[in-house]
């Protein structure tokens, strides 16, 4: 099949990439054309495992390519992904300016049938905006052509992507015609071979359940959280909680890790959009309200726990921090919590040694020339001349280290732990003041 995919962030090279790698024909096109270039070139401009195999193979034969000529995209795809950013407004509401625009793009240049979907995480209703967005550029040019609009969205996690696009869970479909229905059944075919996992629903509901989801999942972070901090203040061990809630079927255990708060591009943003599409719809959440206000309180725990350990001033104290992404697999550092945990140290005059195996470079972006911040090329630089050890990001290679050559780096052999990845009492035996989240010290 012939595929056009409109925008290459995250969404849009993993949809375009995996699409080509089952051998459909894509073009994935970007207005920016640096962006172009570098991928024309064989760069890839984010990090995430898998991809760039899977890019460079698919572009070697001629199955994917990328432009930035509006024209020479519309033309080939039969099928018009909208894969473009919707970034928060500033009341919070997704800005839907880029997706109209690419809209608007496929109504100008189309001449025959084109299945326009929207695979960008939109409010309810954004496919009758894309629809007249279209009917208003054909109605300009004086032309009548058949076109269909339908949602597709996208349930990708970053640093697994690829395995979740090439074997998903389920495959949510929006449409209301037939042969909308009948191209997304074909493209998808190949990647449901053992099992139909497509549901087919109206566009409204199928809009609506990819901010469905992303609030829930947000919502048991959120909640789990909130019982760290009670379990603490009661001396209950948050991690066996965890694994006494997780074993009940009605619970499962999934999304139940008590940490140092969620981040990345969508549930910050996901949960922003739907607390306003409720608001407009005269049924504000309060739910929503207080998952991202716990969120927010909990990004700062660790900060509190170090200023309870060294008091308010830390002027003359140097931190190693582990971790700068807001997972792991991942350079991205959207909404990440080090951003706010880094920041909180350096305004109390603390120094910061930070690592991370693939955000350097985004962070060196991120905060500049933040004083007091050095970014290191491995764990055990940021050791080097540290009084304690911050954990943010659960990345494997800070699940087993050789603990006893971390308290023999640090001046004051304190960990403090936001993922907690260790057991509170082998770092007890081994000599370490151990700090984690839910989890009584022994």
């Amino acid at each position: 099949m012939k595929v056009t995919v409109i925008g290459t962030g995250y969404v849009g090279l993993v949809a375009g990439a995996c699409l080509a790698d089952m051998g459909n024909h894509v073009v994935c096109l970007d207005l920016d054309a640096a962006k172009v270039a570098m991928l024309n070139a064989g760069g890839i401009p984010i990090h995430e495992p898998g991809l760039e195999e899977i890019v460079h193979r698919n572009a070697q034969v001629g199955r994917l390519r990328f432009t930035t000529d509006v024209a020479t995209a519309v033309a080939h795809g039969t099928l018009q992904f909208i894969a473009v950013g919707t970034p928060p407004d500033e009341d919070g509401s997704a800005d839907l300016q880029y997706v109209l625009a690419a809209a608007r793009n496929i109504g100008r240049h189309m001449t025959d049938y084109k299945l326009v979907v929207d695979k960008s995480t939109v409010p309810v209703g954004t496919a009758g905006k894309v629809k007249a967005a279209i009917e208003h550029e054909l109605a300009l040019r004086g032309v009548a052509l058949e076109f269909s609009v339908a949602s597709n969205p996208e349930f990708l996690k970053e640093g697994a992507a690829v395995a979740d696009f090439t074997r998903p869970d389920r495959v949510v479909v929006g449409a209301e015609d037939e042969r909308a229905i009948m191209l997304l059944r074909a493209l998808y075919a190949p990647f449901l071979r053992n099992h139909d996992r497509m549901l087919v629903m109206d566009v409204r509901s199928a809009e609506f359940t990819k901010y469905a989801a992303n609030a829930m999942l947000a919502t048991r972070i959120s909640f789990m959280n909130e019982l760290s901090r009670v379990a603490e203040r009661l001396g209950a061990d948050i991690e066996l909680v965890r694994l006494g809630m997780g074993t009940d079927p009605r619970i499962g255990t999934h999304f139940l890790y008590a940490g140092a708060g969620y981040g990345g591009s969508c549930f910050p943003k996901d949960l922003q959009a739907l607390a306003r599409t409720s608001a407009e719809a005269g049924l504000p959440s309060k739910m929503l309200a207080a998952v991202e206000a716990v969120n927010a309180e909990q990004k700062m725990v660790l900060v509190d726990k170090v200023v309870a350990r060294y008091g308010p001033d830390l002027r003359g104290l140097t931190f190693a921090l582990w971790g700068l992404a807001y997972k792991p697999n991942t350079d991205d550092m959207r909404e990440a919590p080090s951003r706010v945990i880094v920041a909180a140290l350096a305004a109390r005059g603390a120094a910061v040694r930070a690592y991370d195996p693939v955000a350097r470079d985004e962070a060196a972006r991120v905060f500049g020339d933040l004083p007091g911040l050095t970014l290191v090329a491995s764990a055990e630089q940021a050791l080097a001349g540290a009084n304690a050890l911050v954990i943010v990001t659960e990345w494997k290679e800070f699940r087993t280290p050789d603990l006893e050559a971390v308290r023999d780096a640090l001046k004051d052999a304190v960990v403090f732990d936001g993922r907690n990845l260790y057991e509170p009492a082998l770092m007890h035996r081994i000599g370490i003041e151990y700090h984690a989240i839910g989890r009584p010290m022994r």
